[in-house]
């Protein structure tokens, strides 16, 4: 043993056994306090010091580059944490950035977003940061050249597919929805409806018409509404198509995790386009689902979307819940609020040809970054962005045949779970846990906890 090491150990002997408070004890650690001992590898749940990854340890190799789409605000600051902290440090990362940012895509007229959608088409792998949806104050704020669409209604378009998204469930913090006992997976059409409608202002006297011109020039006209005030209207489309993969892609997931899979629309008012979707999961479940689900154990279950949303309350959850584009963008907010926080869970977009892009499926935390750029530490939950990472590392080793890159996500995901569940956590999870013991961190103190946690794992 090092003269060295003796002395640390005699040094941290004297700091456990001394009977003088944890908070006094960090003040005889070099002059630090006990937080920048946690930046710098301290423990402060279990009172040791963790052990730094060793920079001569081979780094896990990657085959194929994903496509890395970094973000705003404090979400892009904490993506850099995390490829600093819990990436990087074990992985030869091989990726293929784009900037995403607000600034870069006005400055790009906004070419860097289908860019980044084409190679994930080429590379079938990507991670997503988040990302802004520019508003009308948000163009004043970055001063932008016009209010571009959302990032992820662009690239949703060129990919098409279905986004499932699924809490991410923790010891402490239970669902608000008593008797919810099990996740509940939101399965979103990612496709058309209003995120990519055509919509109008209509002067007052104006006549709204739907008119659709077929391939021999024929028209069909149908009055929309004929206004006496002013008003609006809008189109909006689906094709069959993408309904079908959205079918296949839902009866797929339901099957590959044994749950049941419930679908709902409002075909009792949409007589025409609602009741394509039910038609078209009907055809496709008799024809090609139904008797493995009912080998599997599992069943296909419609409904109104009224009505399933009252039952979804009274279940005691463990279902793949199929969402329109709209219904699923608002349930899945809902559920992960429900089940905890929107930082805790997981999204993933699945196209039709395999391609697969992973993405924290919240905002970029505005509020915390205005008190990151005075300088303030924020605690903001990071959980869902680390997710994003290890789902879409995790898919890129099973694409690959790189079984220690799956591993490396596992362990990466246990870290950040056994990390909360030991009681460290960021306020917002502070707030909700029943813990008896839990102290709440800022975001780097929770990164580095992890870290700990992750290095014991891959040892």
């Amino acid at each position: 043993m090092s003269f060295f090491l003796f002395y640390q150990s005699c040094y941290g002997l004297f700091l456990f056994t001394y009977p003088i408070s944890f908070s006094d004890r960090a003040f005889f650690c070099h002059g630090r306090t006990w937080r920048t001992m946690l930046q710098y590898g301290y423990d402060e749940r279990t009172e040791i010091l963790k052990k730094e990854v060793d920079p001569m340890t081979p780094k896990i190799q990657m085959k194929t580059p994903l496509v890395e789409m970094d973000g705003d605000e404090m979400t892009r600051i904490l993506w850099k944490m995390i490829k600093d902290i819990l990436i990087l440090p074990y992985i030869d990362l091989k990726s293929e950035y784009y900037d995403l940012g607000m600034k870069h895509r006005d400055d790009t007229d906004d070419e860097v977003t289908i860019e980044s959608a084409l190679a994930t088409k080429k590379y079938g792998v990507a991670v997503k940061c988040a990302t802004i949806t520019a508003n009308a104050a948000r163009v004043k704020e970055y001063d932008l050249k016009k209010m571009w669409p959302s990032p992820n209604g662009t690239i949703r378009a060129i990919l098409d597919g279905t986004v499932f998204r699924k809490p991410i469930m923790v010891k402490g913090i239970a669902p608000l929805v008593r008797n919810w006992e099990k996740p509940i997976t939101i399965a979103r059409h990612a496709f058309g409806d209003i995120y990519k409608n055509t919509e109008l202002r209509i002067p007052a006297g104006g006549k709204a018409e739907l008119v659709v011109t077929d391939a021999q020039g024929r028209q069909t006209r149908r009055t929309i509404h004929e206004f006496k005030g002013e008003g609006i209207t809008q189109g909006i489309f689906n094709t069959d198509e993408s309904i079908r993969s959205y079918a296949h892609a839902c009866f797929d997931y339901a099957l590959s995790v044994k749950e049941d899979l419930w679908f709902a629309t409002k075909d009792t008012v949409s007589k025409i386009y609602d009741h394509r979707f039910k038609d078209i999961f009907q055809e496709i479940y008799d024809k090609e689902y139904k008797t493995r689900y009912e080998a599997c154990g599992i069943e296909y279950f419609y409904t109104l979307i009224d009505d399933v949303v009252a039952r979804i309350i009274r279940s005691r959850g463990g279902m793949v819940w199929a969402c329109k584009n709209y219904d699923g963008d608002v349930m899945s907010d809902m559920m992960a609020t429900a089940f905890g926080s929107l930082a805790m869970m997981t999204s993933v977009l699945v196209s039709p040809d395999g391609n697969y892009e992973y993405e924290a499926a919240h905002g970029t935390v505005q509020r915390h970054y205005y008190k990151y750029l005075k300088g303030e530490k924020t605690s903001t939950n990071p959980v869902a962005t680390i997710f994003a990472w290890s789902g879409a590392l995790r898919k890129r080793g099973e694409l690959d045949g790189l079984p220690e890159l799956q591993t490396y996500a596992d362990a990466l995901e246990k870290a950040t779970i056994d990390t909360i569940e030991s009681g460290t956590m960021t306020g917002d999870l502070y707030s909700m846990s029943s813990l008896p013991e839990k102290v709440k961190v800022n975001s780097e103190e929770f990164l580095n906890a992890i870290a700990g946690r992750l290095e014991k794992l891959l040892a």
